[in-house]
């Protein structure tokens, strides 16, 4: 390892992402991490694989999820985002068939894979046993090539699982939810304990493989970059935290990412060299440009 002496911290990120120390002479990784920039997702118009009506939930504290009816496409990736506590792990545990909602009924014909935001370690075996237990296809090329490398599982394989650190833990439950057979697979917070390049990595993972196998994918996350990079249309939640949340959308990308961004009051550019999204200072004239044209993340033209 390697410890640099204080940068500024916009050239130390972008040292960090393109691996190369450049004050220290210093190479830290063999090839750069590179954030990719592209338009909004064009919505596909497919048939719908879950239609749900007005549902709620309330729980004993006072907390109440309000979700207005809807549709998920078959084939597509829908993104969910929202502050903390507005209810979103509550939502995807009731599609996931966790919880019940209160008033309300969910047809759940399908079936789902759901990997939790709080993932415990209890198996006291290896990994590579935990997930020959869910899959037939552990020993393929095609599981090797499509699950493992990517997620850089391998040299796990021989770890048991209650001995794994945060992010070994979160890449594997990735690959555990993946690896089951289902109509839809609900991922809450893959990216939480994960490092930027394993974020990258993770991505790639969820959103290939949600086309190759064409089948729906559902992914709650903080982390804005994943969630423009994996969907095609996008929930919103909105409300008064730890008291009420509604659910609004699904709606397409621009639409969806504008009016979360506009309800938190930021909006983002692109660095000029690793194209990484960044957070407009508040009120400078690029945050006010952005706003003014109602453009709070994809570029303006």
């Amino acid at each position: 390892g390697v410890i640099t002496h204080p940068k500024v911290v916009r050239l130390g990120i972008n040292e960090y992402l393109r691996g190369f120390l450049r004050e220290e002479n210093v190479r830290i990784r063999t090839e750069a991490i590179e954030f990719e920039v592209h338009a909004p997702q064009i919505t596909k118009e497919v048939s719908p694989l879950l239609e749900f009506g007005n549902f709620s939930k309330k729980y004993n504290e006072g907390f109440e999820l309000t979700a207005q009816g809807g549709n998920i496409r078959k084939g597509e990736v829908i993104g969910i985002v929202g502050p903390n506590g507005i209810g979103k792990s509550t939502f995807v545990k009731i599609l996931a068939g966790e919880i019940k909602p209160d008033t309300g009924k969910l047809d759940m014909t399908i079936k789902v894979s759901y990997k939790p935001q709080y993932i415990k370690a209890e198996e006291t075996v290896s990994v590579a046993e935990l997930l020959r237990s869910i899959t037939k296809q552990f020993d393929t090329s095609f599981y090797q090539g499509e699950i493992l490398k990517p997620l850089q599982l391998e040299r796990l394989l021989k770890q048991q699982v209650n001995d794994l650190s945060g992010g070994e833990l979160q890449r594997v439950a990735i690959a555990a939810c993946l690896s089951r057979s289902a109509d839809m697979y609900i991922l809450d917070e893959p990216s939480a304990h994960l490092d930027v390049e394993q974020r990258v990595l993770a991505t790639k993972v969820i959103r290939r493989f949600a086309e190759n196998n064409k089948v729906t994918a559902m992914v709650v996350d903080h982390d804005i970059y994943m969630i423009d990079m994996l969907s095609d249309r996008i929930l919103v939640f909105e409300g008064q935290p730890m008291v009420k949340g509604d659910v609004h959308g699904p709606f397409n990308m621009r639409d969806g990412m504008n009016r979360f961004l506009k309800n938190v009051g930021i909006s983002f550019r692109r660095d000029e060299e690793t194209k990484r999204p960044r957070v407009n200072k508040l009120d400078s004239r690029l945050d006010r440009a952005q706003k003014a044209e109602g453009e709070y993340y994809y570029s303006i033209k």
